[in-house]
């Protein structure tokens, strides 16, 4: 997706800290809950509004591929290593495979990766520009060095191309010659990576010292405004999230594995059901705000296509009305 689809999200023009607010709670919850039904439900919302920011096949090929094997990990050792729950499966040399184990290291998997799908998403909307807007008063010297981290990656990827690309021409990447001449041609990419890397933070911090970054009094330009759409936004979230909380106080959220599986939120009626659409719409607000944002705008669009095949003298009238 090229950077003029990604402007169209109407979740990321929201205010900075309402988006902040919202991953850093959707993020939380999903962290320190086990309950499947409610893990599910936060999945399916982090990867819609993945494949929306950023496209199923990017989603596929470095979330799933990346990640797959880490929760086949997860998922296998903890029946291996922990053993509690009173359904048996069947033996290993560690001892006995329950089914109780098995299915929360599932759940240990599953909750890993909904926390880097949501990650995703948070990395394509929380600019460095935000986060510094948000903390950069608040604590400037650790704003600057997270911004400085999350655009790390992305800006170290980019340079490796260059470098390579560099070496390449003149017969010295990695994929020429034998291998002692691949392992010292490695070396030297990373050598140079590596300085160019520190050469960056040096002089990205002597700029920002002489625009007197982090001192007190300091005033900084900034193009976000808490308007009242994002005021709008963030009543209806708290309402959400306040209606969550009810749900968990109540116990819905309750999820136990050891040693007999205990699943709180049936049956699915009364404030059970309210707690889990509830949850549902907390989840896929960013994807329900875009679908909202786009078929207001075509409505407009339609509006203004039949303004333009009216007759003029009807069209006249109208503004004159």
């Amino acid at each position: 997706m090229n950077q003029q689809e990604k402007r169209m999200d109407a979740f990321s023009e929201c205010h900075p800290a309402v988006n902040f607010f919202y991953f850093m709670a959707v993020i939380l919850v999903s962290m320190f809950i086990s309950h499947p039904i409610l893990l599910g439900i936060s999945f399916l919302g982090a990867f819609s509004y993945a494949v929306f920011l950023k496209g199923a096949r990017q989603v596929f090929k470095f979330n799933l591929l990346f990640t797959l094997p880490a929760m086949i990990i997860v998922a296998f050792i903890n029946p291996a290593f922990n053993h509690y729950g009173v359904t048996t499966l069947f033996y290993l040399k560690t001892g006995p495979v329950t089914l109780e184990a098995m299915i929360y290291g599932i759940v240990l998997s599953s909750m890993l990766f909904i926390a880097i799908l949501w990650f995703t998403c948070y990395n394509e909307v929380m600019t460095t520009d935000k986060f510094v807007y948000l903390f950069g008063r608040i604590i400037p010297s650790l704003s600057l060095v997270l911004s400085m981290v999350f655009r790390f990656v992305p800006r170290f990827g980019a340079q490796l191309k260059v470098i390579r690309n560099g070496q390449k021409s003149v017969g010295r990447d990695m994929s020429n010659g034998n291998l002692i001449e691949k392992i010292k041609y490695g070396i030297k990419i990373l050598s140079i990576l590596v300085t160019w890397a520190l050469e960056n933070a040096i002089e990205t911090s002597d700029s920002m010292r002489a625009r007197g970054y982090g001192l007190k009094g300091r005033t900084a330009f900034s193009i976000f405004r808490f308007d009242k759409r994002d005021k709008m936004i963030s009543a209806v979230l708290l309402g959400i999230m306040a209606v969550c909380g009810i749900g968990f106080y109540h116990g819905t959220a309750f999820a136990q594995y050891n040693p007999v599986i205990k699943i709180g939120g049936f049956p699915l009626k009364g404030l059970n059901l309210v707690f889990y659409l509830s949850w549902t719409a907390f989840c896929f607000f960013p994807v329900l705000l875009d679908v909202y944002e786009n078929m207001k705008f075509r409505n407009l669009e339609k509006k203004a296509d039949l303004n333009r095949n009216l007759p003029w003298y009807i069209t006249d009238i109208k503004q004159e009305v």
